[in-house]
């Protein structure tokens, strides 16, 4: 990811309808820490790009104080490109990554609210599974749901 990338990436989360503004702000602030620090930051940020424009990005790490365990922080896609395999790449590219870096477990963390419903059956079609629920845990009634998948 370049400096350049940072505001269509921006634009990109602010136009994806599930965020909230709280949680672009903590999305852009890893961004940030990512342009200033790379890689030493301990965030991992790739960016999907057709005809030279970011079209989306994943930002991803390893989970502090594991052995091999991964998290995937944020992914999006621009609304008016999702459902073309960009998403899918981008978790492609990113998996590779972390099996190159010894990485043996992904988690990924998100909503259990009806607006997530494409979002779960996408990690789901990658092959992640859901192993916990915690309820009521962004809100009452928002349960953070835990998905995984193992490298082989």
């Amino acid at each position: 990811m370049a400096g350049g990338d940072k505001a269509a990436i921006t634009q990109i989360l602010q136009s994806t309808s599930e965020f909230t503004s709280a949680e672009v702000k903590v999305a852009l602030e890893l961004i940030d820490l990512y342009l200033k620090y790379g890689i030493s930051s301990d965030y991992h940020l790739l960016v999907a790009e057709v005809d030279s424009m970011a079209t989306g990005y994943i930002c991803f790490g390893p989970t502090p104080m594991t052995e091999g365990t991964w998290d995937i922080y944020w992914m999006a896609v621009d609304p008016q490109k999702q459902r073309q395999g960009i998403g899918r790449r981008l978790l492609n590219d990113a998996e590779f990554s972390i099996s190159k870096a010894q990485g043996r477990l992904i988690l990924i963390e998100t909503s259990s609210k009806p607006d997530y419903e494409r979002t779960r059956k996408f990690y789901e079609s990658c092959g992640y599974e859901i192993i916990a629920r915690i309820p009521d845990f962004y809100t009452p009634g928002d349960d953070k749901l835990v998905f995984q998948k193992r490298l082989d």
